[in-house]
């Protein structure tokens, strides 16, 4: 059994359920660790924000598709509010 890497990001840890995803798909795993730490870390933050499981498992497919597709970053995300106090206006508790 070989053991992936997968690489974490600045505040957040790297859920079970995003874990998975890039261990099945080799090149989505290749994509995300080639990521900076803060470019990860908006990505954890944005499929682990969501309340609704539906909802999640649309943001781990959505983010699989960017990143094949060259991005580096979720698309229309204020930013993780975690670690930037003025994006936490988006969101609501």
């Amino acid at each position: 059994m070989e053991i992936q890497i997968v690489a974490t990001g600045v505040v957040h840890r790297v859920p079970k359920d995003l874990r998975e995803v890039l261990i099945a798909a080799p090149k989505v795993l290749e994509l995300w660790n080639a990521l900076t730490p803060l470019a990860r870390n908006e990505w954890i933050c944005y499929v682990t924000i969501v309340k609704k499981a539906e909802t999640r498992k649309e943001h781990l497919v959505r983010l699989q598709a960017d990143l094949l597709k060259g991005k580096k970053r979720p698309c229309c995300w204020p930013g993780c509010p975690h670690r930037r106090p003025n994006a936490a206006k988006w969101f609501r508790d």
